[in-house]
């Protein structure tokens, strides 16, 4: 039985660490395949993944918060009046879901997650049109990412469509803190913590999965500022067979001290890199990854003359995120007529610093739920300030431009389109 499963598997790691031998010969990332789905044995257990929608309890809050103003927003900082909240066990599965007022948990010192980090969370947000009707944007992508990783660190899994038929719920009933205005919404963050009560380390026999929302503002709210980045190779965000394709905060913590270094230096953001062989040339070089906590696009005007839009393909090292993947099947429809090359592949310093050299660079730029998209003007790559296409007097370019107006159309409901 999957429950039992819990209970019977020794307190180490399951999967065999490979011999000094065998990693050395592995030396190539991405000659190799890996298994980048690793999932706990009963992670498939319907049983265990079961919801009962028609079971959610209510309770509704005796002092309801004074809805702040747009222009005091700050991300984050200001919650909604309740929670939504499903406990698990691995014996009985998902329990009935609740709606209850904003509260603090009770958890004891010895909690899983606390000392072995389980976790893993979600960022999605719903939106108002100009009817007033209360949008989500692509929330099946959100919970096909957090049940990939939960089951990556023996969280349990649950029924995705059932998750969403609750977050609209608790959507309906915190429908006063969701702006009308264009540029605003309310951020919702699922989020699954290990509370079984050990210092073994194991598979949780108990977990949390729960919902809370803060009103968020424009990210740009007096409009798009570029930033700047600090190429990063002395700190890697992911590595081959790692947990990079996985939105666990165990993920975000180790890349605050790098960023703050990088802050320390003048650069907003770091832009990861990863050193491997390019089998095309047998060379060492710095494959790019991510930037910050986003998705990096390129577009340029590649060798064979053709405007080129690039990003980092999924190899597990890369975050899976909406609103990239939003991007790329956008520019397919929109973009690939009018000539663009769409690529998903492996691109490296040395390849963006010559086309910004050869006046071939058109814009950088970051994708995420916060901000959409995000310009960049600029990446310091072994003491090079390298140009990502930007004028002094321009902040982003009109590729990053349009796709914001395409995918914020379709958050807000301006056009009508399947990812409603």
């Amino acid at each position: 039985m999957a429950s039992s499963l819990r209970q019977m598997l020794p307190r180490r790691s399951i999967l065999a660490a490979p011999s000094a031998r065998a990693w050395a010969n592995q030396r190539g990332l991405f000659s190799q395949r890996r298994a980048y789905s690793i999932a706990a044995p009963d992670a498939a257990d319907p049983k265990l993944q079961a919801i009962d929608v028609s079971k959610l309890q209510v309770q509704k809050t005796t002092t309801p918060k004074e809805r702040m103003s747009n222009n005091d927003l700050v991300f984050g900082r200001y919650f909604t009046d309740h929670m939504l909240s499903l406990e698990w066990t691995a014996s009985n599965g998902w329990m009935d879901p609740r709606i209850t007022p904003y509260q603090n948990l009770s958890l004891d010192p010895a909690t899983c997650v606390f000392h072995y980090a389980f976790e893993a969370f979600e960022g999605m947000k719903a939106y108002k049109d100009k009817q007033g009707n209360v949008r989500l944007f692509r929330p099946d992508m959100n919970m096909k990412r957090l049940n990939r990783s939960v089951a990556r660190i023996a969280l349990p899994t649950f029924d995705g469509e059932k998750v969403i038929e609750l977050i609209k719920k608790f959507c309906q009933l915190e429908e006063r803190f969701i702006p009308s205005e264009r540029g605003y919404s309310l951020y919702i963050r699922p989020n699954m913590i290990g509370t079984q009560r050990t210092l073994g380390v194991g598979p949780p026999g108990s977990a949390l999965l729960y919902v809370i929302a803060s009103p968020v503002g424009p990210y740009y709210p007096t409009g798009f500022k570029a930033i700047s980045l600090e190429a990063t190779k002395y700190a890697v965000r992911a590595w081959p067979g790692g947990v990079g394709n996985s939105k666990l905060g165990a993920n975000y913590a180790p890349c605050i001290v790098p960023q703050m270094q990088a802050a320390s230096r003048g650069f907003q953001q770091n832009l990861w890199l990863f050193e491997d062989e390019d089998p095309t040339t047998g060379k060492l070089e710095d494959f790019v990854t991510e930037v910050g906590t986003m998705n990096l696009f390129a577009a340029i005007i590649n060798k064979d003359g053709q405007k080129e839009l690039m990003t980092a393909p999924l190899d597990g090292t890369i975050l899976e995120g909406v609103t990239r993947n939003s991007v790329l099947q956008l520019a397919q429809e929109r973009l690939a007529p009018e000539g663009w090359k769409i690529s998903e592949r492996r691109f490296h310093m040395r390849e963006l610093a010559e086309a910004a050299r050869e006046g071939r660079m058109l814009e950088v730029f970051g994708s995420g739920t916060a901000a959409v998209v995000s310009p960049v003007r600029s990446i310091m790559y072994n003491d090079e300030l390298v140009s990502c296409g930007l004028t002094p007097d321009v902040e982003a370019g009109e590729i990053t431009k349009r796709f914001k107006d395409w995918i914020e159309g379709i958050q807000y409901g301006d056009e009508e389109h399947p990812w409603r």
